[in-house]
């Protein structure tokens, strides 16, 4: 049968997977893999699909996720997800985005997250968007050519943040328009109720991501009173309509002992979550304040907690910090992603608060082969310890360098603060988590480090 599918086309394979989807046995997700194998040009996704059928036979706990998502969901969502991230952005879009690549000197990013709004009813504390105007919006016509742009570079996965997206009039139409897309949106779930979950069936590539700080004490302490119990019913309303969600958590230095909790994530899963994104507090935006970041020890408990999580719980788990080690590095100035502010900046990262390119004049291609994007790009691949990879927190005198060069502007007031009058404490904070994240690398990532170093030198060779 495989044999035979090799000859036809990329819409009919689509075809075949959308009609064994409503089987989550492993015989089924096997056969999945095998089609999927078929789409794309590069070896290195051929393999991470092998990698994936050696989980299915072995049995892996993480398998338990696509089942979820074959069993679960309501077939418009499934097979909108099926379609649109697995087939046109990770198979489809790989190939486009190499084609790309070939015509433009460097390789595009895989995903943009935009900020199409910053309305928002809530006033967090140490919100990391919290010093943006409230009135900023982008133009529905204005997202409408961010995406467009992005699909011409093989990107059909974007994610919204904010504000709080939903707030955003006509933001569905958008949605619709685009329906060969997959968003992530993430919200603080208040909006969420029974009409909008008819909206959420209808366009079918939409998973919300519900912002959540720990149990309703630490959740209403920093969201406001009540509103833990307004994520909870959202999640319940969606849950019993088959949609999948996430949640999303700041990790901060009051609340790593629950993120860490096997309990918490246990009640998460009650709860229906399909995959938890976890990003480490950073201090820029509403209030900067050093002492809110996990410490050192923490963080690195943080990572530890993940790796055994991701071996017992039917959860997928991003650490935007720790996983440095999977992606090669940091996302951030368009190597595998960039930011679009309500205001229209094209900042490298949503942490990284300035730019030197705007979408309303320059295209998004002109911004990634920016002289600013290209030398983060460079700094990038300078840093050997992949768990320390970020420009702000693990080398923040690279991110001061990078603020003071290539005529970049803060992208709203005190945006700059992390650079200056925190400087002093920023690196002593990196220097803290070096000596332990450079002992572990050492320890537990020579193979990973060996790789690097031969990939490095052949890339330099050629």
């Amino acid at each position: 049968m495989i044999q035979t599918l090799k000859n036809y086309t990329k819409e009919k394979v689509l075809t075949y997977l959308l009609s064994m989807a409503t089987n989550s046995s492993d015989e089924t997700l096997v056969k999945m893999t095998h089609l999927m194998e078929l789409l794309p040009k590069k070896d290195y996704y051929k393999e991470r699909i092998r990698w994936v059928r050696g989980l299915i036979r072995e049995k892996h706990p993480s398998i338990e996720f696509p089942r979820r998502i074959l069993r679960d969901l309501h077939p418009n969502q499934r097979d909108k997800w099926i379609s649109n991230l697995a087939i046109n952005h990770l198979l489809n879009g790989t190939n486009k985005r190499k084609e790309w690549a070939d015509q433009n000197g460097f390789y595009p990013p895989s995903t943009v997250v935009i900020s199409p709004t910053m309305k928002c009813d809530l006033n967090c504390y140490g919100c990391y968007a919290g010093d943006y105007g409230k009135s900023l919006e982008l133009s529905l016509d204005e997202l409408d050519s961010i995406l467009i742009q992005m699909k011409e570079m093989g990107v059909y996965f974007a994610v919204i943040s904010g504000g709080e997206p939903f707030y955003m009039k006509g933001i569905f139409e958008i949605f619709k328009k685009h329906s060969d897309m997959a968003f992530l949106v993430f919200t603080h779930g208040g909006l969420i109720d029974e009409k909008m979950v008819e909206k959420l069936i209808e366009v079918g590539n939409v998973m919300p991501s519900f912002s959540l700080e720990g149990y309703e004490q630490e959740t209403d302490g920093r969201r406001g009173a009540g509103h833990f119990k307004k994520v909870m019913h959202a999640m319940d309303l969606l849950r019993e309509n088959g949609l999948s969600f996430c949640g999303s958590f700041t990790h901060s230095r009051t609340n790593s002992d629950i993120i860490t909790s096997p309990e918490y994530i246990d009640m998460l899963l009650g709860k229906g979550v399909f995959a938890l994104w976890l990003f480490s507090y950073v201090p820029v935006g509403r209030k900067p304040d050093v002492e809110l970041m996990p410490t050192p020890e923490q963080r690195d408990g943080l990572r530890r907690s993940v790796a055994a999580f991701r071996d017992v719980k039917p959860m997928l788990f991003i650490d935007f910090w720790n996983d440095g080690p999977m992606v090669s590095g940091c996302l951030a100035g368009g190597r595998k992603y960039f930011h679009i502010n309500a205001n229209g900046d094209i900042e490298p990262c949503v942490f990284c608060h300035y730019a030197v390119d705007n979408i309303r004049r320059t295209t998004i291609r002109e911004a990634l082969a920016s002289p600013l994007f290209q030398k983060i790009r460079q700094k990038q691949g300078e840093h050997d310890n992949l768990l320390r990879p970020c420009m702000l927190i693990d080398h923040p005198e690279v991110g001061r360098e990078l603020f003071t060069s290539e005529g970049a502007y803060p992208t709203h007031e005190g945006a700059d603060e992390i650079f200056t009058e925190l400087a002093e404490r920023m690196d002593a904070y990196s220097k803290d988590y070096a000596a332990i994240a450079d002992e572990v690398w050492d320890e537990d990532f020579k193979d990973h480090a060996v790789r690097k170093k031969k990939s490095r030198n052949t890339s330099s060779k050629g």
